[in-house]
Formats: structure tokens, sequence, C-alpha cells
């Protein structure tokens, strides 16, 4: 057979293929275009499981009358126009061959009015013939599309379509889906005549909780860590299911890159490898993630489907969000005082500071819960599994002070040292806050809380490296570079069981020099113990996994240089190559801020108790208050 050029018909068949696999599969790629239209509402008729009718209507700009005919041609868009576009893509569609290919197949009436136009127009086209005829019709401004008798002409692809209900399950969750990505959007399914779905708009933080509750489940709820993690561009929100809750959610996952549903293989395992250590083999974690990023770093034109992405910063996005869901899975699981449950008005869930390797979360800049008078005399300050900045409620949204929410935290905070010192189970704070009848004009001061017995004291400020805290009614410094140091070192500290190695992503190709690989299998049991795994290969070596801790750190530098020291070393002991690690990991900060310093301090208090005993002179210094006071007195 000689090379010919596929006839228009022929090829939107083929196309067709790759775009319609299923009612679901029209049904996802309509609604996104009435996304890509500005739509507020879009209504969802199916009749048979889609078999027989598919009609999206919605409100969005709708299609002006000389464009209709040339919508339903084949790589016909209004999205991109320059491979530049093509390379920064926001919108859902861009390919511009959904219509064409659904009309291959089908009998597809397109009704569109433009808010300029006095009256609609409506184009049809059926089959392979793919003739378009319009006529005017009765229409508000938006756009109505309809799909009968899908794969009339192909009687083979017909017979692939399952039953009825099995159809419409499919047609459902892909409009839960798209609903979970659009909170903004009301949305309506009906099936054969009745409504089935009724997702409302969300516009404050009670109806974002009340559609995500309705979206999926009040399990996912009850249990549901809120995550706000920021790294220049990058930047993750949205929930994880603690462990308890994953176990019950074996199938709950939802990831969006950009506002695109996905299925990538990097953000799972990224996700799961957060979850190693507290879920089995058995269970899968259960999330809705929203994954933000320049359009320009990611290329979403690598599957039919667009089911898929390929980031340019692989590992980047892995570690970004890896350590996003690690911090606040630690975060849930740190120790609080005794909470007293309030179900009729829940208390906002709060989130820590990020890491300065992650980026300053813009959601920790101002607590929001109302501290007691300065004349008060508070447990302890806020940090340790308590500790935080901002309530992590839904973005931009935030929620009044209530008054009852004000008298149990003045309850917490007024809890006896002892009482709180002894080991209590942890309260599950409600994902989203009540929304109080009335919102206060003025919130009342804030005053520092005072510190307990086991703390450095309350941190008033940080100067350079230092902060600032008061203990005792005495001033004292704590060097902070000195404090991460010592906190390194615990961290650093392997015990019986040693470190637990964390496998890379993209294993780290190493040059090193003989001696160095002379001492990988001189002491590969004491690298083993400190969750180091290298792979020798000829001249290089593989490093696959280092412990958490070591993640941020330049490893093309640091792993070679801890092999020279060891091979210097006659004989290397486990506290000894701590304490090298502890020196020469090197964290940036440009600058300490005060929930930085805050946050140090606490793991430091809870890793190394000892210091707060006995501080070294390098890392606590007290301040000689005295001689101020005597000079002023001369004044």
């Amino acid at each position: 057979m000689p090379i010919q050029i596929l006839t228009p018909q022929l090829a939107n068949q083929i196309a067709a293929g790759e775009v319609v696999e299923r009612p679901a599969s029209v049904v996802k790629e309509l609604v996104e275009n009435s996304l890509d239209a500005g739509a507020t509402r879009i209504d969802i008729d199916i009749e048979k499981g889609g078999a027989k009718l598919i009609r999206i209507r919605d409100d969005g700009q709708g299609i002006g009358k000389d464009e209709l005919s040339l919508a339903l041609a084949r790589h016909a868009t209004s999205k991109i126009s320059s491979l530049d576009d093509l390379e920064a893509i926001l919108s859902l569609g861009f390919r511009g061959e959904a219509l064409a290919s659904i009309s291959a197949v089908s009998r597809l009436t397109l009704t569109s009015r433009t808010a300029s136009q006095t009256e609609a127009w409506q184009a049809y086209a059926e089959g392979r013939d793919m003739a378009v005829t319009l006529k005017p019709a009765a229409h508000p401004v938006g756009t109505t599309l309809e799909v009968l008798d899908l794969f009339y002409n192909t009687p083979a692809r017909r017979k692939f379509m399952r039953t009825e209900k099995t159809e419409f399950t499919h047609i459902d969750e892909v409009v839960r889906r798209i609903a979970l990505a659009r909170f903004d959007v009301a949305i309506t399914l009906t099936h054969n005549g009745k409504l089935v779905r009724q997702y409302r708009a969300a516009r404050d933080v009670t109806q974002n909780a009340r559609r995500l509750g309705t979206l999926c489940g009040t399990t996912f709820v009850t249990h549901a860590l809120s995550i706000e993690w920021q790294h220049g561009d990058l930047k993750l929100h949205g929930w994880v299911a603690d462990p308890a809750g994953s176990r019950q959610l074996s199938e709950l996952q939802y990831c969006y890159v950009n506002g695109r549903v996905m299925r990538d293989r990097l953000i799972n395992h990224a996700i799961r490898q957060a979850y190693q250590d507290k879920l089995g083999d058995d269970h899968q974690p259960a999330y809705v993630l929203y994954l933000t990023l320049d359009p320009h770093q990611v290329d979403v034109n690598v599957h039919p489907a667009k089911h898929e992405v390929r980031f340019h910063q692989s590992r980047l996005v892995h570690d970004f969000i890896y350590q996003g869901v690690v911090s606040v899975l630690q975060e849930s699981a740190a120790p609080t005082l005794p909470a007293i449950a309030q179900p009729e008005e829940p208390k906002v869930r709060w989130q820590p500071e990020n890491r300065q390797a992650a980026g300053e979360n813009q959601f920790t800049l101002e607590p929001q819960v109302p501290r007691p008078a300065p004349e008060s005399k508070s447990a302890g300050r806020s940090t340790g599994g308590g500790q935080s900045s901002a309530p992590a409620a839904w973005p931009q949204q935030q929620p009044g002070y209530s008054q009852r929410e004000g008298k149990v935290y003045q309850t917490l905070m007024q809890t006896p040292v002892a009482a709180a010192a002894e080991p209590t189970p942890s309260v599950r704070q409600p994902l989203f806050p009540a929304r109080p009848a009335s919102v206060t004009a003025e919130r009342p001061a804030e005053a520092p809380l005072g510190a307990h017995g086991q703390s450095f004291g309350r941190v008033l400020t940080v100067i350079d490296d230092c902060a600032v805290v008061e203990q005792h009614q005495r001033l004292a410094l704590i060097s902070l570079t000195v404090g991460e140091r010592w906190l390194r070192q615990a961290q650093l500290t392997p015990g019986e069981a040693g470190l637990k190695p964390q496998p890379l992503l993209i294993p780290v190709r190493l040059k090193l020099e003989k001696t160095e690989r002379v001492v990988i299998g001189q002491k590969q049991d004491l690298l083993a113990l400190f969750g180091i795994d290298l792979q020798q290969e000829a001249q290089h070596v593989t490093l696959r996994a280092v412990p958490l801790p070591l993640r941020q750190q330049n490893l093309q530098i640091l792993i070679p240089e801890l092999l020279g020291y060891l091979a210097r070393q006659q004989d290397v002991q486990p506290d000894q190559v701590t304490q090298w690690l502890a020196r020469h990991a090197v964290t940036e900060h440009s600058a300490w801020n005060h929930s930085q310093a805050i946050t140090l301090l606490t793991e430091v208090e809870r890793l190394c108790p000892q210091l707060v005993k006995v501080p070294p002179s390098g890392l606590f210094q007290p301040i000689a208050l005295e001689t101020a006071f005597n000079a002023l007195k001369h004044e």
C-alpha cells in the first residue's frame, strides 16, 4: 500500500481512540473546557451511563458565531498560538482535538452565546462526514454541549463499554476529581433525570470544610492534616491523612499540578516515602494535595490524556514534597497538653514554620489564637508539640476569634506543670475552625508566654545568630548556631539500631580517590550504622541512601570529606563520626528569625534535655543586668 495522507475523517477517528476512551473521558474534556472558559457553574446531565446522552452546560464566556464551526475542527484552539505558549501552559486543554474527536464518534450539538451577542447560535456535527450546520437558538451567555449516541458509528468500540452503572461510576469519579480542584465552581450531576451530586461553590472556611467532607467523607476530614509548604516558586498545600486515617482510606489519593489532576509516579513516590516509617507495605497514604510551580518548569504535553507530567527539576520537586509531608507528620506525632474536646466549636490546627531548606511559610506570619493577658501565669511557652505560628486553614481564609475557643485555650494554658508533664494521648484538633457569629473589631494585645521548668526560657528577640531569652526574670543569650550543632549531633547519634537510610530518588555518582574507595570496604559496617549506602563501580561510587538529617546537605562534597576523614583515622568510634558530621554538615541561614529560633530551641529541649539543666558556656551566656541597672541609678 503506497504512503498517503489520511483523510480528516479517518484522522479524527484515530484521535478519538486516544481522547475518547469511554463516556467519562468525554465528561472530563468538556468540563475542563468549561473551566477554561471561566465558568462558575457547570451542570452535567447523563443518561444511560453516558451512552445515550452527555449534556454539559456552563455560564462561561461562550463562543462567538463566527468561531462555532472552527471550534469543531481538529487542532483548533484559542489557548495557545506559539511555541512559547506551549512551554508555559496554565489552561487545562490546549491541543484543540477534543471536540473534533468526540464529534467523530457521536452526534454533537454545540450551542453558545457570548455577552456581546443578542442571540445564541447552534452548531451540529455528526459522525464521519463532520459536516457542521449552524442555526440560531435560545440560550443564555455560556455554552451547552450535547453528545448523543456515543460510539453509534463504531460498534466495536461500543461493545467494550461496561454496564450503565460502571460507566456512571467512572463519570462520578471524574466529576469528583474536578470538583476537588475547583472549590469555587458549583457543579451538579444528574443521571437519568435524578440529581446525584450537588457540589456548591465554597466561599469561606465553613463551606470549604463542608465541600471537602462531601467529596472525601467525614473520615478523611477527621484525620486530615493541613499542609502549607513553600520554597521559591514551589508551593504545596492541601491535606494528608494521619497514619490512622490512611489505614482506613486505602484509595483516597488525589494530586494536582497547577490545577490539573495527575497520576505522577514521582509525586506518589515522594509521598509514599514520607509515610515509610508510619505505614506498612499493606497500606497506602490518603491525601489531597495541590502542587503549584512555574509552568516553564513542568511539561504537561507528555501523555495523550494529560494524566502525567515531566518536571525539569525532578529531584528538587521530589525532595520538596517529601520534606513537606514528613514535616506535618512529625508535627502531628508530637505530644501535646491535655485538650478539652469541643465538638460544637472546634479549634484550628496549627502549623509550624518551614525549615530553611524549604523556604518561608507564608501562612505563619501572625498567630490567630488569642494569648493570655500579660499578668496571667502560663504553664509553658508555645513551643514543642504545640509550637506554631499560624493556623493551617484554607489559603487566604482567616477565621475570626471565638470567645468559647479562647476560654478553652486559657484553661489549657493554666494547666499545672506537673499535670502537663504526664504522658497523655493527644486529642486531635479538627481541620477547620467554626465560624463565629461575629468577629471582634480589634484583637486583644498578644503577650508572650512564660517558660516552663525544662526550657531555656522565653524567646524575646533574635540578634544576629543569638536569641535573647528570659528565664526566671533574668536575661541570657543563646547561640543558635551552636544550638543547631548540638541538635544535629543528637539527630545523628545512631544508637543501637542505627540511623534509618532514606533512599535518594536520583543516586549521586561520586568520583573518589583510591584511599577513599578502600575505606568504604573497611568501614562498611560503620557507614551502614549511620544510614549511608554506597555502592562501588570501578572508579566511581554511587551514593544511594543517607539518613534524614543529611538529605539537605551537598552530598557530593560532604560524603567524600567524610570518607577522607575515616581514611586518616586508625580507629574511629561512632561518637567521633557523629561529632564530625555535626560540625561539617552545614545549614544555610541568611538570617535567623523569631519563629526559627523558637523551633530550634524546642527541638534542642526535646532531644538534648541535659543542655537545659547544665548549658555549656558556648551555648548559653547569662546577661549581667546589674551593671546596667547601677549605671541608670547613678544618672
